[in-house]
């Protein structure tokens, strides 16, 4: 599989907008986001920016959607971000009940995504953790699930309230590229830090 698709498909699947992220606004320049001040640079924390998408753009014209960013490491793991509100104030952290609710939803579209892309066999623990880098709390999970050629892939999913928006974050790995959830881990120990300052 190539760089170029695992990044696509990463793209699909974070979004958990199947599909729709190639009929998007995108642009491959890095920028910072208006809502958060976050700053999605050309490299953060050893990942390199390879696109952005804008849901607030035509054809979606949906400004709840936000901005997803997508990146790359070294080791060819997908990390995204998506930036949105779905027009409302979030509140900060990661254990209020919207940010619970909202996850929840998240979870489900993760595995009618898998799915939908034609994978078997979705394993999740029953219960999401709390993951912290640096001073951010998430609460995460990590999933995977049986592709056609009979590969588990993996991705962990990461959801918080900052500054008014939910951000939600997702890393990829395959295991028959023979990545890890130790790879994904030390990737997420730079690249969270680096975003969230």
């Amino acid at each position: 599989m190539s760089r170029i698709r695992d990044v696509l498909l990463a793209a699909v699947l974070l979004t958990g907008l199947a599909g729709a992220a190639s009929a998007q606004t995108q642009s491959s320049t890095p920028t910072t986001n208006a809502g958060t001040k976050l700053n999605f640079a050309s490299n953060l924390g050893g990942a390199t920016f390879e696109r952005s998408v804008n849901y607030s753009a035509p054809p979606a014209n949906n400004p709840g959607l936000g901005m997803s960013y997508f990146y790359s490491t070294p080791k060819r793991l997908a990390i995204s971000v998506q930036v949105f509100d779905l027009g409302r104030r979030v509140p900060s952290g990661s254990d209020n009940p919207t940010v619970i609710g909202q996850f929840n939803s998240e979870l489900a579209s993760a595995e009618q995504q898998f799915k939908y892309a034609g994978y078997t066999a979705f394993q999740k623990p029953s219960v999401p953790s709390t993951c912290t880098y640096g001073a951010v709390s998430f609460r995460c999970v990590t999933y995977s699930g049986v592709t056609q050629a009979n590969s588990r892939i993996y991705s962990k999913l990461l959801l918080t309230g900052f500054r008014d928006h939910f951000i939600k974050i997702r890393i990829d790995w395959a295991q028959s590229h023979q990545q890890t959830a130790a790879d994904a881990e030390t990737s997420l120990q730079s690249f969270i830090p680096a975003l969230m300052r």
